[in-house]
């Protein structure tokens, strides 16, 4: 039974050599333990801290990637804007020098159907006349083929052209 209940004299050394064991284990294992403790603890804190930093400076690069995506879409806007008005104004400066030149052809043709008329109507006249003659002529062959008849034409010819 000496096991399960101890002397006085077995439990008094083993309390002092507890306690020694503890002083020893305090001055070598617990110093060194306790500061690599300590220090874990301090890389660590630094590690959140360095964690910290960068996830600041991550919301910053973000931040400066937004205003960045920002002017690039803003610039991108502006150029297609200034695109689709120099589109429209070339467009425009077409149409509009499309009209002038299909208003100089119009012009160009009514001229050229002024002149043509005007040629077809002298032509038509100089045959008109060309053709009345001949037909005076020959009517006047006819009824003059007398010189009696040739004379009373010249007489009322010539009180004609005295009356006028």
């Amino acid at each position: 039974m000496g096991l399960v209940i101890p002397d006085f004299g077995l439990l008094f050394w083993m309390v002092f050599v507890f306690i020694i064991v503890l002083v020893i284990l305090k001055v070598f294992a617990w110093k060194p333990i306790l500061n690599s403790l300590k220090e874990r603890e301090d890389s660590i804190e630094d590690a959140l801290l360095s964690a910290e930093k960068a996830r600041e400076e991550m919301s910053k690069l973000k931040e400066d990637n937004d205003k960045i995506l920002a002017e690039a879409r803003q610039e991108r806007n502006e150029l297609l804007k200034e695109a689709r008005d120099i589109k429209q104004k070339i467009i425009d400066e077409a149409k509009e020098k499309a009209v002038l030149e299909g208003n100089k052809m119009i012009e160009a043709a009514k001229l050229a159907i002024k002149n043509e008329k005007t040629a077809a109507l002298d032509e038509m006249k100089q045959n008109i006349a060309t053709i009345s003659i001949d037909i005076a002529e020959k009517i006047l062959k006819q009824q003059l083929k007398s010189s009696e008849q040739q004379k009373d034409l010249m007489e009322k010819y010539i009180k004609d052209i005295k009356l006028n």
